[in-house]
């Protein structure tokens, strides 16, 4: 029997000039057929902390740090699986000789080297992207279709389709995630100079669940909590 799973990708620090030197891409891979229980119980997390609005990393509050801290909990001991692509020294980034000048086509690449780990081993998968402009369903068209060519046909990906960060909870946990990396990406890099202590706190409590650095790239079979990290190489 086929497995079927969904992705739920959203990004932080995406836009080509905002004087930031990463941005982050990342997904929840989620199990069909274990989709309402593990929904279920992100709700009764929310419900028990009276949480009502989105969650989102750039609403990051100092009195929810129990809820944050659950959340992550939750996550480690259920099937969800969290991989992103964190990107640094945006700066670097040559779109004229590598993404037909275009900043947009660079941010669709990374959507597909974030997906491409995902072979077709009999499993198959539906895609949901967080709207970002009224150009993006010719992009997804395009990443469907180069994985149509190199599946010949056959690819594992079945549906791509945008829908709006706030209708899914899954969505809200990839920007949590991905925000954090972000931030502690930035303060490494001192491009945040005075961190705010409860988002370390978080950000600590997050890379002793996960064993990871969330700066670093993580090993490529890690499937549980995986970082790629790419560095454009320096334009000469």
């Amino acid at each position: 029997m086929n497995n079927k799973y969904d992705f739920y990708i959203d990004e932080s620090c995406h836009l080509e000039h905002d004087n930031i030197p990463v941005m982050c891409i990342g997904y929840i891979k989620v199990p069909m057929n274990e989709y309402d229980e593990l929904q279920k119980k992100f709700n009764e997390i929310l419900k028990k902390h009276n949480q009502k609005s989105e969650l989102k990393w750039n609403k990051f509050s100092n009195a929810r740090t129990t809820l944050y801290k659950e959340l992550v909990d939750y996550f480690f001991l259920s099937s969800l699986q969290f991989r992103c692509v964190l990107v640094k020294y945006k700066e670097r980034l040559n779109h004229a000789d590598f993404n037909q000048g275009s900043h947009d086509n660079f941010y669709y690449k990374m959507t597909y080297y974030l997906l491409r780990p995902n072979n077709s081993n009999g499993d198959e998968y539906r895609v949901f992207i967080d709207i970002q402009n009224t150009r993006g369903r010719e992009k997804l068209k395009k990443i469907n279709e180069v994985f149509e060519n190199e599946y010949k046909g056959k690819s594992p990906f079945r549906q791509f389709q945008h829908l709006h960060s706030h209708d899914n909870n899954f969505f809200q946990l990839a920007d949590f995630f991905i925000g954090a990396i972000t931030y502690k990406t930035r303060v490494v890099m001192k491009n945040i100079e005075n961190p705010t202590q409860s988002k370390m706190d978080f950000i600590q409590y997050l890379e002793a669940k996960s064993g990871f650095n969330l700066e670093e790239g993580t090993e490529p079979w890690e499937t549980k909590f995986n970082i790629f990290d790419h560095q454009p190489k320096i334009k000469l």
